[in-house]
This record gives structure tokens, sequence and C-alpha cells, in this order.
């Protein structure tokens, strides 16, 4: 009967009478049952048909000598659909001394007629014997209880193929743990009944067993993903423990972050930043669009503008000082190996023609400036792009080079390259933006700048990071996406940690590259993903339906945390201050500008007063 039909009945002279509390719950009941209660039920010997599920109820029915910790995770970790239900059921501790004291004496009688017989000692028997007095001795000094414990389990499958599927892989993990369990026959419907979240154990399969072994019972396990040194990520959000890691401990210092736009993936990498600068660590950081200014400033770093109308400027021939296990001629081969990259760049591709061209183009411009591998070239001044188009003019078959080179020497982005470097980034903090650099030239200016930041690191050994936000731009040209595959394989011989950021993860396993740069980071963080690429996201880091799904559902500033062969579920967390700081709130932006101008003009009035 609904509620509808109940108010109807008791209808009387066109009026309705009240209904009692317990009718309304009653009627309510009913409903909720219907709601809930599957299409159809039918009991068999090994199953349950529930609907088009089939359910199958198992027991334990008996426990090794010694129960590890957490010997249960892998089965409630595990990426199937099945419930679990224990039961624990304390005893009188006077009731169970006395069954005690007559088994301790039944073991130490066996004991006895065996050495009077002359028989050989029964390990069995003695190791009993002091397991039953150790247990004697822990109960009557109250640091141990006993209690009666039942554990079922009900496995779900649509057929009785994946049904006897997840029953083989629960039956391995238990068994190898010297964990037994059997179907209940002729008993599922009390088994499933078992399992529900009633409380009730109409199954009464029991084993007994002292509070230290019932203690690894525990079902709410998660990893833990900290050490002993490091800085905070987040909080771990199943259990709520501390996420502490140092990169600098790890195989390699690289990290990567994937997110989809207002994820926190900025807000996340400044709080990294932030902390990170309190251990003696400089940070250096390519900003596509001006998020780290504010930041940088705060701190008291460097912000370089990187664009055509800027007068900061990068000469991408500047060359590194060698180091003592590098030669001249080593440095300088590998220099002009990445200006032909840079070139093919911004050429928009060469031939293999070009690209011999190109080649022994570079080395005449250096040698114009006696620059050579024979030469100590440290003290020299490099050659520019403008002396680089010299030297082409005189080389057979550069015509179609030339035209092509001319808008960075002569035409429009002339300002751009075509300069003596005049930037510093001798400070804890660096960070060149490129937000006003047109976007045919982005994947140029990233390439210079890692470039000119690749040869000041192998300059001087120091702990640094090197973030590269938006480095699907970088992915686009195999090139460029060389050259930052190059600086995660490279970067740890020069105590460097390369972080890798971006939203668009299609673009950037399109690369061939994309992959080997996820493999050699040895910390990956995934916050919020689109429905759009959640699919290449789960298949490139192995996640579970469930960890998928937790990626969909994620709020700003939460996903998964990987370090190593670990990962746990993360949420980020930051005090007022580090947020006032690091935030990318555009409202809480204009609230921070609006209280800086409103600081400014009272220290004008201040003054003329």
């Amino acid at each position: 009967m609904s509620l509808l039909d109940f108010l109807k009945t008791t209808k009387k002279d066109d009026t309705v009478s009240p209904l009692l509390p317990e009718q309304v719950y009653r009627v309510a009941e009913m409903q909720l049952k219907d709601i809930i209660a599957p299409s159809a039920l039918g009991i068999q010997p090994k199953a349950i048909n529930l609907g088009t599920n089939i359910v199958r109820s198992y027991f334990v029915i008996s426990y090794p000598r010694y129960l590890t910790d957490n010997w249960l995770s892998p089965v409630i970790n595990l990426d199937k659909v099945f419930d679990v239900a224990i039961h624990i059921v304390p005893l009188d501790t006077a009731e169970v001394m006395k069954g005690f004291q007559r088994k301790v004496a039944e073991v130490e009688s066996q004991i006895l007629i065996r050495e009077e017989k002359g028989m050989v000692r029964d390990p069995t028997l003695d190791v009993a014997y002091k397991d039953l007095e150790d247990l004697r001795d822990g109960l009557t000094q109250a640091q141990e209880k006993m209690f009666e414990v039942s554990l079922y389990i009900s496995i779900y499958g649509q057929t009785e193929e994946e049904l006897n599927k997840v029953e083989n892989e629960i039956k391995n993990i238990l068994e190898s743990r010297l964990v037994y369990v059997k179907p209940a026959l002729f008993q599922q419907d009390t088994g499933f009944l078992s399992t529900l979240p009633l409380g009730q154990d109409l199954l009464q399969i029991k084993n007994k067993l002292n509070t230290s072994p019932l203690s690894s019972f525990f079902p709410f396990v998660s990893s833990d993903l900290s050490s002993d040194s490091g800085i905070l990520y987040g909080l771990n959000r199943h259990n709520g423990s501390l996420i502490l890691f140092d990169r600098f401990s790890l195989e390699n210092y690289n990290s990567i972050v994937f997110a989809k736009s207002g994820s926190g993936k900025s807000y996340t990498t400044k709080l990294e930043i932030l902390r990170t600068l309190m251990f003696d660590t400089e940070v250096m950081i390519i900003d596509p669009e001006r998020e780290y200014e504010y930041l940088a400033e705060s701190v008291g770093g460097r912000y370089f503008d990187i664009s055509l109308t800027s007068d900061h400027h990068i000469n991408p021939f500047d060359l590194p000082h060698p180091t003592e296990d590098e030669s001249p001629s080593e440095v300088l081969r590998s220099n002009i190996v990445t200006l032909v990259g840079l070139f093919r760049v911004m050429l928009g591709g060469l031939t293999p023609e070009e690209d011999a061209i190109i080649d022994q183009a570079i080395t005449e411009t250096y040698a114009l400036k006696d620059i050579s591998g024979d030469a100590d070239f440290t003290m020299l001044e490099p050659p520019l792009l403008s002396d680089f188009e010299t030297v082409l003019g005189g080389i057979d078959g550069a015509d179609s080079i030339m035209q092509r080179l001319s808008k960075y020497t002569r035409g429009t982005w002339s300002g751009f390259i075509n300069q003596p470097s005049n930037v510093d980034i001798n400070k804890k903090l660096v960070c060149f933006s490129i937000r006003d650099m047109e976007d045919e030239l982005k994947p140029v200016a990233m390439y210079i700048i890692t470039h000119y930041i690749w040869n000041a690191v192998r300059k001087n050994i120091k702990k640094r990071i090197l973030i590269v936000d938006e480095a699907w731009i970088m992915m686009k040209n195999d090139d460029t996406a060389s050259f930052l595959f190059g600086l995660a394989k490279r970067g740890r011989k020069y105590y460097l940690g390369l972080t890798t950021i971006t939203q668009d993860v299609g673009d950037f396993l399109k690369s061939p590259y994309g992959l080997p740069i996820i493999t050699n980071s040895s910390i990956q963080l995934l916050l919020k993903q689109s429905p759009s690429s959640i699919d290449i996201v789960q298949k490139t880091f192995n996640l579970t339906d469930e960890e998928k799904y937790l990626l969909l559902e994620s709020g700003v500033g939460e996903g998964i945390f990987f370090a190593g062969l670990k990962h746990v579920a993360i949420k980020v967390v930051a005090s007022y201050t580090e947020d006032q700081i690091i935030t990318s709130d555009p409202s809480q932006l204009l609230q921070i500008k609006e209280m800086k101008e409103e600081l400014a003009n009272s220290k004008k009035e201040t003054k003329v007063i």
C-alpha cells in the first residue's frame, strides 16, 4: 500500500484523520523494501541468484599459528565486488581460564606419557604447550582477552565463470597466508544474510582468537607514503596521515603533474616550490601564463619577461663552461647538436642537405670568434644570430635557409634572439614568462630558455628544480620533446630535478618522448581528470576502476600521488599565509591587488600629510 492509498482509506466525512507516527513509519518501510529488494531470488546449494547477479558466500574455517599485520589488506583492496563481515564476540576471561587449565593439563599429560614410554619428543605438543602457557599468562595479567570470531565473504558476479574467477583469486591470496575458506554449502541464504550490515551472525562458524591476532583483522587499511625527511605534499585521503617526501632521495629527481584546467596543478606546484625553497634548493620556472610572478616577488626571486618587445634576451650561441670530466671539444660538439635542433624548430624542419649546411655554418660561426674545440673559450664572446647569417651567405645552397632565417635577424622577430644574453639567474628562484610571446614562437622560446638553464646547471652543481609548465607545448615538436627528455635523463648527474606539468594529456602522450619522460619521473601526481582523457591516463598509469573514478570525482587539489612503487590518494593543503602567496583564484588575486593599491595610496597620503 502506498502512502497516497493509505491516506485515501483514512478519509472520513471528507476530512483526513491524523496518522500515527508508527503508521507513517510502517508505510515508508514497506515502500523502501520494494525499492531495494531484488527483482527475483533463487537459492541454490552453492549460490544465490539475486536478480541478474549471482552471489556465493564463504566462511573461514582455520587460521595459521601466526597472523601478520594487514594480512586481510590484499583481499580488501581487490578491484572486485564483494562483501566482508567480521563478527566479534568477547568471552568471559574466568570461563576461558577454566577451559585453558583443562587443555594445558591434557597437553602436559600427553608429553609426560610419551616421555615415560621412551617415545621420541613430539615438537607439535611442545609448541602447543608453550603457546597455551604464554596465552594463559597473558590472560592472567589482563594483557590479552579471548574472542569468538567469524569471518564471512560474499562475492558477486554476472556469470558462474566470473564468480569462479573471483573465488580462485581470493582463495589464492588467503591460502598463501595459510587462511582456509569453504563455501557455505546448503546454507547460502544464511551466509548471505550474515554478510549483510545487519550485525547478525546466523551462520555461527566461529574461531577463538586472542587480542593480538585479532588486531590484524582490522579491515580499514591503506598505504602510507611518508619519510623522515622532505616536504609536506599533502594529506592521505584514506587515513589522514601526512605525505612527507624528499624527491632527491629517489633514483631520479624528476616529477610529472597531469591535471585538467582548474584542478589545482599550478597551486600544487607553487606550494611545492615554496616549501622546497626552505631546504636550500634553487628553483627555475618556465611560466607560459604569468602565474608565478607574485610568488617570485614574494620570495625575492627574479622574474624575466621573454617576448619580442622585452628588454630581456638570451643568446642561443652561449656556451657552457666545461666541467672537470669534460673537454672543450665535447662541450662545443654538444652545443652544435643542440643548435641544429633549435634551427629545425625555428625554420619548420630541415632537409638532410640543409641539416648538413646548418651544422657546417654553426662550426664556422664559432670559428669567427676564435672558438674551437682546441681552445679555452670560457672568456671569449660568443657569436650572435646575425653572425651565423653572415656565414650562411658564403655557403652554396643556403638561400632557402637564409630566406626563412631573415625574420629572426631583420624581420618582425629580430628583437627576440639576435641579442647578447642579459639575464642573471643567480637567485634562489628564477622565473621566465613567455605569456606575451606569440604562440608560434613559444616552442622556440621554451627550447632556448631550457637550453640556457641547462648550460647554467652544468656550470656548477647545486640542488635545483626546473619546472616546465604547459609542457605539451614542447611535446608538439620532436626536437623540443627530445631536448626535454634529455634533461630528464641527464639531470640527475647535475643534481637537477625536472618537473613537467600539463593539462593536455593526449598531446603529451602522442609524442614518442611522452611515455619515456613519465617512466623517468619517480614522482607522479594525477589530479582531477576530464572524462575525455581519463581512459588514456588509466591505461598509462595502470589504474584500477576505483582509482579512475576517484580522479573523475576529485575536488580541487585532490588526486593520486605516486612515489616510486607506492601511490596514495592525496589532498593538497596549505596554510593561510601560503595560500595568499600561491593562489591562482582570480577573485583572490583581485582582492590582493586591491589591498596592495589601498596600501600604496595610504602611504602616499601619509607622505603628503
